[in-house]
């Protein structure tokens, strides 16, 4: 089974997938325009306190202030005359937690108004949100990602194998330094040598003094360390030894790429492949077809049955149906097929799509629990592939299964289209009938304001015919109540539901 890393790069935009077995597993899409800031160091300035939120918001030169929560505050970072005892951190991304609430430093006495301080951008602005910012700062590395506030070590939990867990802990227990914080090992090191866990672990740690020293010399706010660019910080986040190909229709990009693939492995250079082909690359590789489906509402399966994906602004549900798939044996066989090619397509789609926040699936009722168990463990299972992190409850007695997908950045739909300013975002606009009868009630209402003998209603054409034709008995009961003529014109120009009631 191939897998393949392609990368489209034009002036105007970035766009990586991650192909596995002829699947997308991946796709990360950037434009140029639109700029992105999570990984980014910046010396922000605190410009407003919320004791009742337990938040700040802080300014790092954006265009909107930043969020910043009380549990994304490292206490080293506090004034010293503000510190508070220094709470036990065991992973980098420490959770405020309800019932030691009293034990938790509050957030006005970590941080003031006019403070400045070292922040991490955690999360991009989406929608009308700031950046969410962490002062545990989290610096990536080739297998290793180095947390200088946390003195934590770990390994991954997406490598799975015991012996290979500890091999590495024990390496990053002989090879970190005291008192220099933590590290965890990334998926990416699984197999690696001790010998390149130690050159990443020295380059993070200069990196970091590095930062310390830039943020020594700046004003807030400023940036004072940028992320890889997306072409590179996807190589590093998605190339391990399982990729067959690096394929870039970018000569330049191409050049850059090896060379940051060869400082770290230098035998694997010759997967990066130039395209050159006549056919846009994403064509030729039949990504471009996928990209349409996902920006579609409906999604079919091969069996005939299909899903329904609904979006909100912090909810996603997601509704299985049978659709054209009547099966073989009996209902309940039918249902449990229809999930279990559901759950495969749903976790695509999540994946494809960057879907992020609270999602609820819908299965089709199963009356059996082993059923519902076998799906749940499917589901539990093809979401171990995720990068993402996600948390999922087993499925209810009305078959819905409540889940969470950590947001990372805007999902696909956000970033590729705008709201329809036709219906405004709906989806929907009201029907011609309905239309007729509103006109009906406006007559009504302006007929006592009309002073002309005759009531003039111009509506879209496709409302002015049916006035004409079907809704012709109503209109002319209305006439005869008030005793006045009315006309209809049709103005090709109106949106299907404008409409204007007046005299003439």
């Amino acid at each position: 089974m191939r897998n393949e890393l392609i990368i489209n790069v034009s002036p105007t935009e970035s766009r990586i997938a991650l192909l596995q077995g002829g699947a997308i597993a991946e796709l990360i899409v950037e434009r140029d325009q639109e700029a992105r800031y999570s990984g980014n160091v910046y010396k922000g300035k605190i410009v407003r306190v919320l004791p009742g939120m337990q938040a700040a918001f802080a300014e790092i030169g954006l265009e909107r202030t930043a969020f910043l929560y009380v549990a994304d505050i490292a206490p080293e970072m506090a004034d010293e005359e503000l510190m508070v005892e220094e709470e036990e951190m065991p992973s980098a991304r420490p959770r405020l937690d309800r019932r030691h609430s009293r034990e938790i430093p509050q957030i006005q006495d970590l941080v003031r108004e006019g403070q400045e301080i070292l922040v991490q951008v955690a999360r991009d602005p989406i929608g009308t949100k700031g950046a969410r910012l962490t002062s545990h700062i989290s610096l990536p590395g080739r297998f290793l990602v180095y947390m200088p506030t946390v003195h934590h070590l770990g390994v991954s939990r997406r490598i799975g194998d015991d012996r290979e867990r500890a091999r590495l802990k024990a390496i990053l227990d002989k090879a970190a330094p005291r008192d220099m914080g933590g590290f965890v090992a990334r998926t990416m090191s699984e197999g690696a040598s001790e010998r390149e866990l130690k050159q990443d672990m020295d380059y993070l740690i200069k990196l970091w003094n590095d930062i310390r020293l830039a943020a020594e010399n700046k004003r807030a706010p400023s940036l004072v360390h940028q992320e890889l660019g997306v072409v590179l910080r996807s190589v590093r986040d998605l190339f391990s030894p399982d990729i067959d190909h690096v394929v870039i229709d970018s000569p330049e990009e191409k050049q850059k790429v090896e060379d940051f693939i060869g400082s770290f492995s230098p035998q694997a250079r010759h997967v990066v492949e130039f395209y050159d082909g006549s056919e846009p690359i994403f064509d030729a590789y039949g990504i471009e077809i996928e990209i349409a489906r996902a920006l579609g509402k409906k999604v079919w399966l091969k069996s005939g049955g299909y899903i329904i994906l609904d979006q909100t602004e912090a909810l996603t549900v997601i509704d299985v149906n049978t659709g054209k798939f009547v099966g073989k044996t009996n209902l309940e066989d039918t249902i449990l097929k229809t999930n279990l090619e559901a759950v495969k397509e749903i976790v695509y789609q999540l994946r494809l799509r960057n879907i992020g926040g609270i999602i609820i699936l819908d299965f089709i009722d199963m009356e059996r629990e082993a059923n519902q168990t076998k799906v749940y463990n499917v589901l539990k299972e093809a979401l171990r592939a995720d990068r993402a992190r996600t948390t999922i409850t087993k499925i209810s007695e009305l078959g819905l299964v409540e889940m969470t997908r950590k947001r990372t950045r805007d999902d696909l739909r956000r970033q590729l289209t705008n709201p329809c300013p036709y219906c405004e975002g709906k989806g929907y606009l009201k029907s011609p009938t309905t239309l007729c009868y509103d006109i009906f009630r406006e007559i009504m209402r302006e007929s006592e304001n009309i002073r002309e003998p005759q009531i003039v209603v111009s509506c879209h054409p496709s409302v002015a015919d049916l006035l004409y034709d079907e809704e012709r008995p109503h209109l002319e009961e209305i006439e005869h109540r008030l005793g006045r003529r009315i006309s209809i014109k049709g103005v090709a120009e109106y949106h299907l539901e404008q409409f204007d009631v007046s005299g003439k």
